[in-house]
């Protein structure tokens, strides 16, 4: 009795590619946009920050749930436990934002306000 061993299984190499270049695309924006700076979007202030600012920031968190959504197997996973991962990591990243512009701003307004000086 002889029994097939060969195993089949599909090849994820399209899957690879198709993921490498949405992300090669998003990182290549965010390059242009770093070298070139364009002037309407370091100008233009949103929530206190550049709007490029905010342009990477967002580029960043996509990238870094897309990484997670393909390469940990996310969306495989059923949907409670895809959005509890996602959720509360989206929470926490924009309260570290948050936390970080507020901290920011009211540490340069010191520096800046002549309370203290930058000798450091």
């Amino acid at each position: 009795m002889a029994h097939d061993t060969t195993g089949h299984h599909e090849s994820n190499t399209k899957r690879i590619w198709y993921v490498f270049a949405i992300l090669s695309v998003v990182t290549i924006v965010e390059v242009i946009l770093g070298i070139i700076k364009p002037v309407f979007l370091t100008d233009t202030f949103f929530l206190g920050m550049r709007l490029l600012n905010w342009i990477f920031i967002l580029l960043t968190i996509y990238k870094a749930y897309y990484i997670a959504w393909s390469f940990m197997h996310l969306e495989h996973e059923t949907k409670g436990l895809r959005r509890s991962i996602v959720w509360t990591a989206i929470f926490l990243i924009c309260y570290l934002v948050f936390i970080l512009l507020t901290e920011g701003g009211y540490i340069f307004d010191v520096y800046d306000s002549g309370h203290v000086a930058w000798d450091f």
